[in-house]
């Protein structure tokens, strides 16, 4: 009994949650754990925030390297090597237990970590084209998107159901997104000469990250219920660590063959801003992509995978707004109508969230029951036969 207990403790589901957690209200007086997830929600939003806005920053400022920018996005990973030490020393007794019952094929585990991997640099690598040829505001509001292209792979992957909500969601951020299509040529113009060209180019690009995102997120999902089976925190750190490894040695490859390394000195010696500004850009975006992943994560093992993703799109109204204040894009009309459906369609997807947890709740709930009642029948019954 005591090894299935630890079990559930360390067993999340596939949206991120522990099977055996406390209540809501037991949590709601939880300082520690209020403060925890008030923490890794500040490093989420200030990562991402500050890393789109520093992407942009490098381009404008002379900047043109796809490949480096795409870079910084994955190669901070052994920033967070040390959570392995603490980890030994947390749950190394409780894993131990665990062993025989979650083995995964030797061969199994580096193809999902080599599947997901390749695509995480596909969907940086667009991210990094999207965020070239569009205003940082525009490309903020189309990544919106993301929670929408989460609930239809969702609906395949992940046994996602379609409610009113949700429904209400992808109808918005779909009509959000495609708002951004028309804009006047003042908007679509970067600092690329062919601005039309380039701007269907970015738009492409935005959108395809966002559904590589979202696809990358389902997926590392299914791989958790379907093949790992297993959900502590090692396990977790082992996807995203060797995750982003391998997306960081495809994107180096990418770097070397097209020959764009041959560059970076160049670039970096006619930055507009200087070689040090240059330098301190680009460490700077690796340690506010870290701090974004940590938030993320720390969400999910807190929380939930869809609660990360429904605060990942919380910097929707704060990076177009900081994007008129230090990059002076214009914020038309229809920027302002598209904004105002993406926050309504996230608000749509957040409520569905707020709604199903206490369902979840319930229904973890009933099915313990029903194992205790069992037990105590069982009992009576032999104290009879006695």
């Amino acid at each position: 009994m005591e090894v299935e207990s630890e079990t559930q403790e360390l067993h999340i589901h596939v949206n991120g949650e522990p099977e055996r957690k406390s209540s809501t209200e037991q949590r709601s007086h939880n300082y520690s754990w209020r403060l925890r997830v008030s923490l890794y929600v500040i490093l989420l939003l200030a990562g991402e925030t500050i890393a789109t806005l520093l992407g942009r920053l490098y381009y404008d400022k002379g900047g043109n390297s796809i490949w480096l920018e795409t870079l910084v996005q994955l190669v901070g990973f052994p920033l967070t090597l040390p959570c392995y030490y603490y980890i030994k020393h947390e749950s190394s007794s409780k894993t131990n237990n665990l062993t025989n019952k979650t083995t995964t094929s030797f061969l199994t585990l580096p193809l999902v970590y080599i599947g997901l991997g390749l695509l995480a640099a596909g969907h940086s690598v667009l991210y990094s084209f999207g965020l070239l040829y569009l205003p940082v505001s525009t490309f903020s509001l189309i990544s919106a998107s993301q929670l929408a292209f989460n609930a239809v792979f969702s609906y395949f992957l992940n046994s996602q159901k379609f409610t009113p909500c949700i429904l209400n969601s992808l109808v918005l951020l779909t009509t959000s997104s495609t708002l951004l299509v028309i804009q006047p040529e003042s908007e679509s113009s970067t600092s690329n000469p062919s601005s039309k060209y380039n701007y269907v180019i970015g738009y492409i690009c935005a959108i395809g990250s966002s559904a590589g995102y979202s696809l990358v997120l389902s997926l590392t999902d299914y791989a958790f219920e379907k093949i790992l089976k297993k959900y502590t925190f090692k396990a977790i750190l082992d996807m995203v660590t060797y995750q982003s490894l391998v997306a960081t040695c495809a994107v180096v490859f990418g770097l070397f063959v097209s020959g764009g390394w041959k560059m970076l000195r160049t670039e970096m010696e006619e930055f507009r801003l200087g070689k040090n500004s240059y330098i301190l850009i680009n460490i700077g975006a690796v340690i506010s992509w870290q701090a974004c992943w940590i938030g993320s994560v720390g969400l999910i093992l807190e929380v939930s995978s869809l609660f990360s993703n429904v605060i990942s799109t919380l910097c929707l109204p704060v990076v177009p707004v900081l994007a008129v204040v230090f990059f002076r894009d214009e914020m038309s009309g229809i920027k302002l109508i598209a904004m105002f459906l993406a926050i309504w369609g996230f608000v749509s997807y957040a409520y569905q969230h707020y709604v199903d947890d206490p369902k979840q709740e319930e229904e973890q709930e009933i099915p313990q029951g029903e194992e205790e009642e069992k037990e105590t029948q069982e009992e009576k019954s032999n104290n009879i036969q006695d």
